[in-house]
C-alpha cells in the first residue's frame, strides 16, 4: 500500500546534528574518520575470528555476530548523516526514511539481546566452567542467536509500524541525523498517547529484558568470583568480564538516556548527541574494546600477521 494513502509527505528533509556553518566541514571529517575506522575494526575482527580456529568457541561466535551488527549498524546510518554536512538539503525519501527506521530498530534490539546473550555465556563460563562446552553447544549457540535476530525483528516491526501509518500533514522537517522514532512522532499529525505507549513498551522491552538478563548472569558471576580463593584467580575472571561490563556500559546508558525519560526532561537536541554514543560511538569502539583487552584476539592478531609475513 503506497505511502500517499497514510500522509501527504513524501519526502523529509534530516536537519542533521548541526546547523552551524562553520561545524560543517570539521563534523564530517570526524565522522568520516569515524566510519573508516567502523568497518575496518569490526571487518577485522570478523575475519580474525574467521581465521583462527582457537577462536571458535561460544564467546568469539557471539562476538562474530557482535561485529557483524555493529557494522551493518554504522552501515545504515553514518552515510545519510554525513549527506548532512555537505548538501544544502539532506532529503530522504518516505520509503527510504521507513527503511533506515526499519534497519535503525532491528539493529538496536539485535545488539541489546546479543550483549545479553554474551553475559550469559560468561556467567557460564565463569560458574560452571566443567560444564561450559556441554551447556553452551552449538545447538545452544544457534537458538540464542535466532532469538536475538528474533527479538530484532519483533522490534524493527513494531516501531516501524507503529510510525508508518501515522500521518504527516505539512511539516517534514526532521530534527535529527537519521530517521529515528521519537522526531518523527513529534512531526505527525496524528500521533496519540497510544503511539507513546507502544514506544515505551517496545523499548522497556528491548532494554528492559536484556538489562534485568544481565545483572542476573552478573549476580551469579560476582557471587562465584568471591567465592574464588586465589586473587590471581579473581583477578583473572574480572578481566574476562571487563570488556563486555563496558561496552554494556555504553550501549545501555545511552540508550536508556535517549528513551526512557519523557521529552520534557530530555529534549530532542540533546537526544541527538546521546544517540551519537550508541549509533556511531559504540559501534567503533566495540572491536577496540574486546581487541585491546583480549589476550587471544591478540594473539590472533600475531599469529595472522605472521602467516602474511611468511607467505
Amino acid at each position: 500500500m503506497p505511502a500517499d494513502n497514510f500522509s501527504s509527505v513524501t519526502e523529509f528533509i534530516l536537519i542533521g546534528l548541526t546547523d552551524q556553518p562553520a561545524l560543517q566541514m570539521p563534523l564530517f571529517f570526524l565522522f568520516l574518520g569515524f566510519y573508516v575506522v567502523t568497518p575496518v575494526g569490526n571487518l577485522g575482527l570478523i575475519t580474525l575470528i574467521g581465521l583462527n580456529s582457537h577462536l571458535h568457541i561460544p564467546m568469539y561466535f557471539f562476538l562474530f555476530n557482535l561485529s557483524l551488527i555493529d557494522f551493518s549498524f554504522a552501515t545504515a546510518i553514518i552515510p545519510k548523516m554525513l549527506m548532512s554536512f555537505v548538501s544544502r538539503k539532506n532529503i530522504i525519501s518516505f520509503t527510504g526514511c521507513m527503511t533506515q527506521l526499519f534497519f535503525f530498530c532491528f539493529f538496536v534490539f539485535s545488539e541489546s539481546f546479543i550483549l545479553s546473550a554474551m553475559a550469559y555465556d560468561r556467567y557460564v563460563a565463569i560458574c560452571n566452567p566443567l560444564l561450559y562446552m556441554v551447556t553452551m553447544s552449538h545447538q545452544v549457540c544457534l537458538l540464542l542467536l535466532l532469538g536475538v535476530y528474533g527479538m530484532g525483528v519483533f522490534g524493527a516491526v513494531a516501531h516501524t509500524g507503529n510510525i508508518v501509518f501515522l500521518t504527516f500533514c505539512a511539516d517534514n522537517l526532521v530534527n535529527h541525523y537519521m530517521c529515528d522514532i521519537l522526531p518523527l512522532l513529534e512531526l505527525s499529525c496524528n500521533g496519540s498517547y497510544i503511539n507513546v505507549l507502544v514506544i515505551f513498551i517496545v523499548v522497556t522491552i528491548g532494554i528492559g529484558v536484556p538489562i534485568v538478563a544481565i545483572f542476573i548472569s552478573y549476580g551469579f558471576i560476582l557471587s562465584s568470583i568471591l567465592h574464588i580463593s586465589s586473587a590471581e584467580g579473581r583477578s583473572k575472571a574480572f578481566s574476562t568480564c571487563s570488556s563486555h561490563i563496558i561496552a554494556v556500559s555504553l550501549f545501555f546508558g545511552s540508550g536508556a538516556f535517549m528513551y526512557l525519560k519523557p521529552p520534557s526532561i530530555l529534549p530532542l537536541d540533546q537526544g541527538k548527541v546521546s544517540s551519537l554514543v550508541y549509533t556511531i560511538v559504540v559501534p567503533m569502539f566495540n572491536p577496540l574494546i574486546y581487541s585491546l583487552r583480549n589476550k587471544d584476539v591478540k594473539l590472533a592478531l600475531k599469529r595472522t600477521f605472521s602467516r602474511i609475513n611468511f607467505s
